[in-house]
């Protein structure tokens, strides 16, 4: 129980990696906050809710609180802040994952995807955690984590293969992360003086969550043959771990991670 008596408030934690990143904090003693939008499943291909998962935590011998939260929302993000620090007093780490894929291309995807892409994959990132970094500072210090992806690495300059075109698709994904990235550094930068960490945290490979398969799963028939991101939430928790001042700026990888702690 390596995090007994923290607390962690994870954003997009319905289903997916946030989920399994909120059951091994849970596991390791935190009390969670379980934020998200959903609060009941509309699309099969979409299985979990902030219910669902708390009550795993819960069956589990841990402590969670189901959080409405919608990354566009500031209201909403300010609110899910108070909500947990109300209820046991303190906020320790702060795990941002809700994210949003919008495919397509620039000269084609509509102007209304493309605010809500910034405003879920970026602008709630820094929004969250302005709401979460004076509780932190007030607790002593904290954690937070990113989360970012391989697609933020550049592709470099061309001419491009087949593989490095087919990647075309991801018209905002990867620059977000990119920007989220350089963006979390500054802020580690900033941070490192109250004692705060900001650490990113990406997926080694594809996981097979629901949102990863989304857009090409049958809504009639769907494959709910998930991948747990056990990974991930391992490497979650070894971070939470460490000093905040002796880890922080970093881009870590789930497995790597894991491989170099024997997690």
């Amino acid at each position: 129980m390596a995090l007994q008596g923290k607390v962690a408030l994870v954003a997009g934690a319905s289903r997916g990696i946030g989920a399994d990143i909120a059951k091994y904090l849970a596991a390791a003693g935190a009390c969670v906050g379980v934020a998200a939008r959903t609060q009941e499943v509309r699309d099969r291909r979409l299985p979990g809710t902030i219910h669902s998962v708390t009550q795993e935590i819960v069956d589990a011998g841990g402590t969670a609180l189901a959080v409405t939260l919608n990354m566009r929302d500031t209201e909403s993000i300010n609110a899910a802040v108070e909500t947990v620090v109300a209820e046991w007093g303190r906020l320790d780490i702060l795990v941002n994952n809700a994210a949003i894929f919008v495919p397509g291309n620039l000269e084609t995807v509509q102007e209304r995807h493309i605010d809500l892409s910034l405003n879920v994959n970026l602008r709630g990132y820094m929004m969250s955690m302005r709401a979460a970094i004076p509780h932190m500072r007030a607790a002593g210090g904290g954690h937070i984590i990113n989360i970012s992806s391989r697609g933020a690495i550049p592709l470099g300059p061309g001419p491009y293969n087949e593989e490095q075109r087919s990647r075309r698709s991801d018209i905002f994904y990867g620059a977000e992360k990119i920007a989220l990235e350089h963006f979390s550094q500054r802020q580690a930068a900033m941070l490192q003086e109250d004692n705060i960490s900001v650490n990113l945290l990406s997926p080694q490979g594809r996981i097979r969550t629901p949102g990863n398969l989304y857009a090409s799963n049958d809504p009639e028939n769907p494959d709910l043959n998930f991948e747990s991101a056990d990974q991930m939430g391992k490497a979650t928790v070894w971070i939470c771990e460490q000093p905040p001042q002796a880890l922080t700026g970093n881009v870590l990888y789930d497995n790597e991670v894991c491989e170099a702690h024997g997690l």
